[in-house]
């Protein structure tokens, strides 16, 4: 058990091995959001860079297959691992998933693999 109240960045496969198929980002995607609940019950706010970015682009008039997509997917995930405590990395090829690990350990994050892995926050606490 910790009081740390973390912001988890949740990192893992959304274009890689799509080759630009929309329903596969989309399942991609929608497997990113299923570890999102157990970061939040274990007591931490999770955050999955696509939920960013992906409005950015939109905002630029772009989807994830754009060639803009690659200016703003990672650096999106880079500036918020500024603000992140840690990073749950899922299973998968992802070169973008990788350099976010990358860069949360040189920051010295704690990188997870397994939701099981994240300490669970004292009922209760404020941050």
């Amino acid at each position: 058990m910790t009081n740390k109240l973390m912001l988890i960045l949740i990192a893992g496969p959304y274009r890689s091995g799509t080759d630009g198929d929309p329903q596969a980002m989309a399942d991609n995607l929608r497997s990113l959001e299923r570890a999102a609940w157990p970061v939040f019950a274990a007591g931490h706010v999770p955050v999955i860079g696509e939920w960013v970015a992906l409005p950015v682009l939109r905002s630029a008039g772009a989807g994830p297959t754009d060639p803009l997509a690659d200016e703003v997917l990672y650096p999106v995930a880079d500036r918020l691992l500024a603000h992140c405590d840690a990073v749950l990395r899922l299973p998968g090829e992802s070169a973008g998933a990788d350099q976010d690990v990358a860069t949360a350990r040189r920051r010295g994050l704690p990188v997870y693999f397994e939701a099981s892995e994240i300490p669970r926050r004292t009922p209760g606490e404020v941050a």
